[in-house]
């Protein structure tokens, strides 16, 4: 183990003090250094540590970025099964599922086809689930544009939709409505189309949504972390 070097010699307690010669250039000159450095090592150490909380804290304090509550899911198709539309509009045929990751958003789809059959109308659906990273996506949920098929904007009636989520909203046209939902920074969009022929029996507009607010439901408890 290496220790402090010895002082040659002892000093006489009687000895007084000699002031340092100018010509003394090049010996070693004793201090006591140790204590000095120790608090250096002491004041860089609280500094550091003060830096790294002060920049948690401002990071905290300013930053957009929400809590996401919900998991992300490279096969929606799996996790989201539509049963309650199913049973209106029949067994949707095998979904159609996508998915992405970035830093920023990170996003999963699925589409779902009913097979016509007489007197029945036929139904197209779509899940999108959007989990919002780096901003919260509250200030602008709720203000995209209803487009119809023909990718027109429609202007069409929005009635909230309470105890789901943080804010629940379904709208859309009378043949495609739309159910979107914000909740633990994520978004969630379902939307149904139908269409039939004459003599096909009518589709409930009412039991459809309350359908689409069912499987909703049943989507995010399965995404829930």
């Amino acid at each position: 183990m290496i220790s402090e070097p010895e002082l040659e010699g002892e000093w006489p307690p009687d000895h007084p003090a000699e002031p340092a010669r100018p010509d003394a250039v090049g010996e070693p000159v004793r201090r006591p250094v140790r204590a000095w450095w120790w608090a250096l090592g002491g004041a860089v150490l609280a500094s550091a540590v003060w830096a790294g909380t002060g920049a948690l804290a401002l990071q905290d304090r300013f930053t957009d970025a929400p809590r996401i509550a919900y998991r992300h899911s490279e096969d929606l198709c799996a996790q989201a099964p539509l049963r309650a539309l199913g049973g209106m509009a029949g067994a949707f045929e095998g979904g159609l599922p996508s998915h992405s990751e970035s830093p920023a958003l990170d996003w999963s789809f699925c589409s779902y086809n009913t097979l016509r059959t007489e007197g029945r109308a036929s139904y197209y659906g779509q899940v999108l689930v959007e989990l919002h990273k780096k901003t919260d996506p509250a200030p602008e949920f709720g203000v995209r544009p209803v487009l119809n098929g023909s990718m027109d904007v429609q202007t069409v009636n929005v009635q909230k939709v309470p105890g789901l989520g943080e804010q629940a909203l379904i709208s859309g046209l009378v043949r495609s409505p739309q159910l979107q939902v914000l909740d633990g920074g994520s978004v969630f969009t379902l939307t149904v189309q139908w269409w039939g022929e004459d003599g096909d029996v009518e589709t409930d507009g009412d039991a459809l949504k309350a359908a689409m607010i069912e499987d909703m439901r049943m989507l995010m408890v399965a995404l829930k972390k």
